[in-house]
């Protein structure tokens, strides 16, 4: 099961330092995402991409306007999972123990820990300490345990950005073989081009502040997609053109 994202004429402030005035970065912005979707943000730094994602999570709360999620189950909120920049584990539990931790807080069995662990190739970790771990692992377990609410709504930070390329590479083949199994509806931010076009139905481009749409450019190809698919490339260029 998945929700739908509705931002309604969102506008956000946000004081600047050693100064009086406000640094308006949303304003009257709107965007709909249609369940099951996955849509990525892209555009230059500061231009408040992560400033929405962190809005659709309730980690951030706007001047004005509105986000809804529904999950078409009236009372009940969606069930949200996020991905970070970095991972966020707890040194102090295993990595079996981070990914039950996150599943019995959201109510959800955590028998599917073990299958979780096996998607990500983990299964021989289930019983160490994310200190002995590499970046890529960790980050592994960190879409496991995102993964271990069947979230309704996935929001990923720029999952993949502080990992080296062959790493982010084999891990956005995982992320898109964790979504065909049971996709939830997706934002993601990201500065890598080639990620938004693999990984997204929709690539929204971001510019300018207060920010504005420059363009969405639907991305139409089949899943599973292959990194090196030319039409990739394609869009790549497309995006990247549009912002510069």
């Amino acid at each position: 099961m998945s929700a739908s994202i509705r931002f309604s004429n969102i506008d956000k402030s946000f004081g600047r330092p050693n100064s009086v005035r406000l640094e308006h970065v949303l304003r009257n912005f709107n965007l709909e995402i249609e369940k099951g979707e996955l849509v990525a943000l892209v555009g230059p730094s500061g231009v408040g991409k992560t400033t929405l994602l962190h809005i659709a999570a309730g980690l951030e709360h706007p001047d004005l306007g509105r986000v809804d999620i529904d999950a078409g189950l009236v009372g009940n909120a969606a069930r949200l999972g996020m991905v970070f920049q970095q991972p966020r584990l707890l040194d102090w539990r295993t990595v079996k123990a981070n990914v039950n931790l996150i599943a019995r807080s959201a109510g959800r069995d955590t028998g599917r820990t073990p299958h979780l662990l096996a998607q990500v190739g983990l299964s021989d970790y289930a019983d160490v300490y994310p200190s002995v771990l590499s970046g890529g692992q960790r980050q592994r377990v960190a879409l496991a345990r995102a993964f271990a609410i069947e979230p309704e709504v996935l929001l990923l930070d720029e999952p993949f950005s502080a990992l080296d390329e062959l790493t982010a590479r084999r891990l956005r083949l995982l992320l898109q073989e964790m979504w065909l199994e049971a996709p939830p509806t997706g934002l993601l931010v990201t500065h890598n081009m080639l990620e938004a076009a693999f990984l997204a139905d929709r690539v929204v481009v971001l510019g300018d502040k207060p920010v504005c749409t420059i363009a969405t450019i639907e991305i139409d190809l089949p899943r599973p997609r292959h990194p090196e698919d030319p039409e990739l490339f394609v869009m790549h260029r497309r995006i990247l053109s549009l912002l510069t």
